[in-house]
């Protein structure tokens, strides 16, 4: 029951306990108490928002970066992935099979900011021997959310 209620909620974190004990024939108090559950126990790690950003006129540049780099002795890659971890401009981190090890989200004001950031911060990293760059040049899909068509929540409300 967990990973159904779960799974509603990754689709829309607004959907309510109520209206997810009706599609699970449970009551509103056994959904509202395996979600408090999952917020103590870290099983839920927020609540996000998916935002088409183009449609608000800001502007910014998203780049994968791969990184290859050298394990550290009883670290493995953790210890340089807690680093990159820090960085503001660095959306998510990831440890990857092939032929780079990390996989690095950023999202910077222009690709300027973003050679900037693999140059003066990624590279200079002890162990950090290798870079790939990729820009993203269109979004079509995010979180499961397909952009550039039209669609209405339950409550008929455009997004």
């Amino acid at each position: 029951m967990k990973e159904r209620i779960l799974a509603y909620l990754e689709k829309d974190a607004r959907t309510t306990p109520k209206d997810i004990a009706t599609m699970l024939g449970i009551t509103e108090k056994e959904v509202a108490d395996i979600i408090a559950q999952c917020e103590a126990d870290g099983t839920i790690a927020c609540y996000r928002t998916v935002i088409n950003w183009e449609k608000t006129g800001k502007s910014s540049v998203t780049a994968l970066i791969e990184l290859k780099t050298i394990p550290q002795r009883d670290k493995g890659f953790d210890s340089v992935a807690e680093r990159i971890c820090n960085f503001p401009e660095v959306k998510s981190v990831a440890l990857m099979s092939g032929g780079f090890d990390l996989a690095i989200t950023v999202e910077c004001a222009n690709m300027r900011d973003v050679a900037f950031f693999v140059a003066e911060k990624l590279a200079t990293i002890e162990g950090v021997t290798a870079t790939a760059t990729h820009f993203e040049l269109q979004k079509y899909k995010e979180n499961g959310v397909v952009y550039g068509t039209e669609k209405t929540d339950k409550r008929g409300n455009s997004w």
